[in-house]
């Protein structure tokens, strides 16, 4: 996925569910911050937007999007990318993610606004996540020093995972500190 790509799912996101404020959780969060000519093709693969709103306790917002623009959606269908409504809760995220997100705000985003994870919370969630997909983003990241494992070892300790969860990043984020960087 592009940014630009990104930008017209949160225009469109923003005009269905009539909320601006739109909470982007999934990997292409890192688009915000890192230039997608820098990302390694794991960082960019998904064609999914992973988003939230704030403001909807019955996730109500998140079903018409999922409904409008979601997988296998004419949506889908036209553009090849599409946005899967989540709930805010859905990720488990280090604590003070909140004050870290990255705002994404242009012409091509409007009416809405993304507020996207920090590299290294998004990071965090996916090795929660533990899936297959999740390790080789969070791989691919730190080959490339996108992220810095000593962070990601940190900040899983403030998060409420299940601490044979939390032990089992910390390992895999401590093996990567060890490693260098490939040529």
């Amino acid at each position: 996925m592009k940014r630009e790509q990104l930008e017209h799912v949160l225009r469109a996101a923003s005009t269905i569910a009539q909320d601006p404020e739109i909470l982007v959780i999934g990997s292409q969060s890192v688009l915000a911050a890192i230039s997608e000519d820098r990302l390694p093709v794991e960082a960019t693969a998904s064609m999914e937007v992973d988003i939230a709103f704030f403001d909807d306790v019955d996730d109500a917002k998140a079903d018409l999007v999922d409904g409008a623009i979601g997988e296998l959606s004419p949506f889908h269908e036209t553009f090849g990318y599409y946005a899967q409504g989540v709930s805010v809760s859905t990720a488990v995220l280090p604590k003070g993610w909140r004050d870290r997100v990255i705002v994404i705000e242009t012409a091509s985003t409007a009416p809405g606004r993304g507020y996207c994870l920090d590299p290294h919370d998004c990071v965090v969630s996916k090795l929660i996540a533990g899936r297959p997909k999740d390790f080789a983003f969070a791989d691919a990241l730190v080959q490339e020093r996108l992220v810095d494992p000593a962070i990601l070892f940190d900040r899983v300790e403030t998060t409420d995972a299940h601490p044979a969860v939390v032990q089992r990043i910390r390992a895999w984020a401590a093996g990567h500190m060890n490693q260098k960087p490939t040529e």
